[in-house]
């Protein structure tokens, strides 16, 4: 207890010096835990993925579909619980500024496929019985304010023409993690039109999403499906869902690595003004630590001063830090809207912080500790600071 208090003391003596490094040590463990609450959110759709969904697409590209009677084939290849699809849709609400993910589906057997989706049995029936009905998630509805009834005109650019949508439901995810941003609505809406002005572009769909019994059968059954339309016009390439969302991931890959790198600079610059901190209340102590060791006391005993005040100093900044990101992600979050459907501190990034602040503390007490316990009593009892 009486280190404790000692501890304080010494921490509160420049209490302006004191401020100003904790204000820094906020700043940075603030910024390093921003910036790794990003990188999360960019990946946060393949995190989510389930290990039981693969994605079946078109081998060439994306961009090409696949024909619509791969279905039945698909369902039959050993492994396979169930099959859906679902196709991009990119249409324009009020004005083009105003983007979200929509996406054309099969209906009952796409939302089996995706259990996290939570939707009342109520809106479910009514969606499925409404070929113009759709459901959006709970973060799109509060950010354009769509309620059950609602009418959403969506103006097409991939499929041209002006599109009605009625909500139909509202879905919540089963956990924070789930991507709520998004607006779901039937294909056969969307191939019934298409039949009639662009005939040849019938029958399309984007990709498959395909449950599997078990998860470790995953690439045994990837390359069933794939055999399955080898040699055809439409060759396919299936992937885990995490795969699949990586594959877009990697494409901004070097922004991420840029806003890592930044991350960890952060840390690098606050741990060099953190030790400069300490040098100079070792250098201004060096004759308190010549009475201490001629009364006695040890090298452990000025380590642990030393030791003590530098990580309270890191653990207070970083407290305040943490404490301080919370309420600004769930605002950045809200400000960002769809840009990324999902975005909160997770557990790691808290632990990440902590650690941080905790290297910073002890980095920095290193060379004043070296330097109090080798001082020399007689040249440290001379010593003016």
């Amino acid at each position: 207890m009486y280190s404790l208090r000692l501890i304080l003391k010494n921490t509160l003596r420049h209490k302006l010096r004191t401020g100003l490094t904790v204000l820094g040590l906020v700043v940075a463990i603030f910024s390093f835990g921003l910036l790794q609450t990003v990188v999360d959110a960019w990946y946060a759709g393949a995190e989510g993925a389930s290990n039981t969904t693969l994605v079946t697409r078109n081998k060439t590209s994306l961009v090409f579909p696949l024909p619509l009677s791969y279905q039945a084939r698909i369902r039959a290849v050993p492994g396979v619980t169930g099959v859906g699809f679902a196709n991009w849709f990119q249409g324009v609400y009020k004005d083009p500024k105003n983007f979200f993910a929509q996406f054309a589906i099969s209906g009952e057997s796409y939302l089996n496929i995706y259990p996290d989706y939570l939707l009342p049995d109520e809106q479910r029936n009514a969606f499925l019985h409404d070929r113009k009905g759709c459901i959006v998630g709970r973060k799109l509805a509060d950010q354009y304010g769509f309620k059950v009834g609602d009418t959403i005109p969506l103006k097409g650019t991939i499929y041209p023409g002006n599109w009605e949508l009625v909500v139909r439901g509202i879905y919540d995810g089963r956990q924070s993690s789930t991507n709520t941003a998004t607006l779901f609505f039937h294909w056969e809406y969307v191939n019934e039109t298409i039949k009639k002005v662009m005939p040849r572009r019938a029958n399309q769909i984007g990709v498959y999403v395909v449950q599997i019994n078990q998860p470790e059968n995953a690439a045994g059954i990837s390359a069933a499906v794939d055999k399955e339309f080898a040699n055809s016009l439409a060759e396919t390439l299936t992937e885990t869902e995490k795969a699949f969302q990586l594959s877009f991931v990697s494409m901004s890959e070097a922004i991420v690595m840029a806003i890592r790198v930044v991350s960890f600079v952060v840390i690098v610059i606050i741990a060099a003004v953190m030790a400069n901190t300490m040098a100079m209340s070792a250098r201004e102590r060096l004759g308190e630590y010549a009475t201490l060791k001629a009364l006695g006391f040890g090298p452990g005993f000025l380590a642990k001063m030393i030791f003590g005040e530098s990580l309270l100093l890191a653990l207070v900044g970083a407290g305040l830090g943490i404490a301080l990101l919370f309420p600004f992600s769930v605002f950045l979050g809200k400000v960002m809207g769809t840009m990324f459907p999902v975005f909160e501190v997770s557990q790691l990034t808290v632990l990440q912080q902590l650690l941080a602040a905790l290297a910073i503390g002890a980095v920095a007490a290193i060379a004043p500790t070296i330097r109090a316990v080798r001082v020399n009593i007689v040249d440290g009892l001379r010593s003016i600071g």
